[in-house]
C-alpha cells in the first residue's frame, strides 16, 4: 500500500496497524521516502509455511524420531 505523508500523519493508528500484515510505503511529493513494515514479519511467513509440515496422523515424538534418523 502507498500513503502520503499527510495521510500517515492524519491516521498513525490506522496504518500502524495495517503495517502488522503489508509493507505500507509512505511518499512525499510524489517520491517514496519511507517504509513501514511488520519487522516481526519474515518469523510470521517461516511459522506459517510450516503449518502441515507434519501428518496429522503423526505424533511430535514419531517427527522427531523419524528426522533423528534421516541424520
Amino acid at each position: 500500500m502507498t500513503i502520503t505523508n499527510v495521510e500517515l500523519k492524519t491516521d498513525l493508528e490506522k496504518y500502524l496497524s495495517l503495517s502488522m500484515t503489508e509493507d505500507i510505503f509512505i511518499t512525499r511529493n510524489g517520491k517514496i521516502i519511507s517504509k513501514l513494515s511488520n519487522p516481526f514479519q519474515a518469523k510470521v511467513d517461516i511459522a506459517t509455511s510450516l503449518f502441515g509440515s507434519i501428518p496429522s496422523e503423526m505424533t511430535l515424538e514419531e517427527a522427531k524420531d523419524e528426522r533423528a534418523m534421516e541424520q
